[in-house]
């Protein structure tokens, strides 16, 4: 009896020593409890296994809290509803498709920002707030050259999300993207920042600017204009799009930098048009090789490969070859980032530019210019009349003014279906009357087209042939 005493006491001692060393073991495995009271304290992770209460809550036990930047971007960020007119031509009617994605409010009276694409040549948008409230919203202006829309509704005290600095996140920091993805209200997912400076060649145009925060956070079809935040619920950018084969999250989402955003939309509600700012360069990625036959420490910095007549490279006496690292001081690692700070800037202000020139690093002060070679303020888009007659135009710089020796406005796109496609107009006629009086700008040219109640007659040439061109047609309605 004895014996099967001495054996049982063994027994429980070898089990309770056990227990003590498993505890010691696991002790430094901590997660967040809360309590119904809301005091917060530390608890093993064996006590939350075989002791959880059903009156607690489990907080993440990832490095970063998001529960309170959700909390602010939620009620700011909106459902976007907008009716595109499309055109079926002279010989069928118009009819209307429907658009769907998301915004982000970002003043108490009002204004949002969404993405162009979501509104572009929308009739009639409606915005759903998180809390059902709806409004209707118009336009103040979109820029597709980087794909982004200011709006307005007309409506105080609202909920709103403040600008944080898009330069100051990392690879690796945590972020949420929060929108509407399959028309799901307020939804808010998390991953890191995957990459910065990225171009995916989605905007297509050669003033357009990507210069896209990668992330892993899920976005979806309706996620486009919603909030890209950081984790204090700053808003560090405007998710626009998807790489993916199968038309959902695959891993890779793309947002616009709020600090080129911020830009944007300063322009659009003080002008109504993007006072786009130009180096006047075409530029290209370095690689090992090229690097390596300039002399270059490394592969990192934006060729020149073309320098424009008159533009500011010219005047701040670049050169073909050089490459630019750097512009007031912050790292230019390719071209997208070259495209990113300089869209920051508007005509007429100047900027530090470091370059690599002849192996030796220089810094030059360059005053910035328009795609037309001046400092000064536009005062139009050129895509005034798209949504009704499907062009859109811009004024003739000097230099093809003094090698065509005409004035007026080039056409510099021509919308498929619309009823100036119908006429045959190509891109790159220059209208030179408007129902038979002279324009010298895109401006001129705007105003008279919007001023003719029905038909129109725009006169003009193509570059390189003498024969003067005649388009007639009538307005819609």
């Amino acid at each position: 009896m004895r014996k099967y005493l001495l054996l049982f006491g063994l027994c429980v001692a070898s089990s309770l020593l056990s227990i003590f060393i498993y505890s010691q073991f696991v002790r430094s495995n901590k997660v967040v409890w809360a309590d119904d009271g809301g005091e917060t304290r530390y608890t093993a992770l064996v006590d939350k296994l075989f002791n959880s209460r059903a009156s607690g809550s489990f907080n993440s036990a990832s490095p970063t809290n998001f529960i309170d930047a959700a909390a602010i971007a939620t009620p700011a960020v909106v459902n976007i509803r907008a009716l595109l007119e499309t055109d079926g031509g002279l010989f069928s009617g118009g009819s209307l498709t429907g658009s769907s994605g998301s915004g982000v409010i970002l003043t108490p009276d009002g204004y949002l920002v969404t993405n162009h694409h979501v509104v572009d040549r929308s009739t009639d948008i409606k915005v759903t707030m998180s809390d059902k409230r709806e409004y209707k919203a118009r336009i103040i202006g979109s820029d597709a050259s980087t794909d982004i829309a200011l709006l307005k509704i007309d409506e105080v005290g609202l909920p709103f999300v403040v600008f944080g600095n898009s330069d100051s996140i990392r690879v690796g920091e945590w972020v949420l993207a929060v929108g509407n993805p399959f028309n799901l209200e307020s939804t808010v997912t998390a991953g890191i920042v995957s990459a910065k400076g990225r171009n995916i060649n989605i905007l297509g145009g050669g003033a357009s600017i990507e210069s896209f925060i990668q992330t892993d956070a899920a976005v979806n079809p309706g996620n486009s204009g919603g909030a890209l935040i950081n984790t204090v619920g700053e808003l560090i950018g405007v998710n626009t799009a998807i790489i993916t084969e199968s038309g959902s999250y695959e891993g890779y989402s793309f947002a616009v930098p709020s600090n080129l955003v911020q830009k944007v939309i300063r322009d659009l509600r003080e002008f109504g048009v993007v006072q786009r700012a130009f180096l006047g360069v075409s530029i290209q990625d370095l690689d090992a090789e090229t690097a390596k036959e300039l002399n270059l420490p490394n592969a990192e910095g934006a060729l020149i490969n073309r320098i424009a007549s008159g533009g500011a490279a010219a005047d701040a006496k670049l050169e073909i070859g050089d490459v630019i690292i750097s512009i007031n001081g912050s790292k230019v690692r390719s071209t997208s980032e070259l495209q990113e700070y300089v869209g920051r800037f508007r005509p007429g202000e100047s900027l530090n530019l470091e370059y690599w020139h002849n192996g030796k690093k220089t810094l030059n002060r360059i005053l910035l210019k328009d795609s037309n070679n001046s400092t000064g303020i536009a005062r139009v888009r050129g895509d005034e009349l798209e949504p009704e007659l499907g062009i859109a135009l811009r004024d003739l710089s000097k230099e093809e003014r003094r090698k065509l020796r005409i004035q007026g406005s080039i056409v510099v796109s021509v919308r498929r279906g619309s009823v100036v496609y119908e006429t045959n107009m190509q891109p790159g006629f220059i209208i030179s009357s408007v129902n038979g009086n002279r324009i010298t700008t895109a401006a001129e040219a705007i105003e008279a087209i919007q001023n003719v109640y029905n038909s129109l007659s725009l006169d003009g040439y193509y570059e390189g042939e003498p024969d003067l061109y005649s388009y007639r047609f009538k307005k819609k309605g």
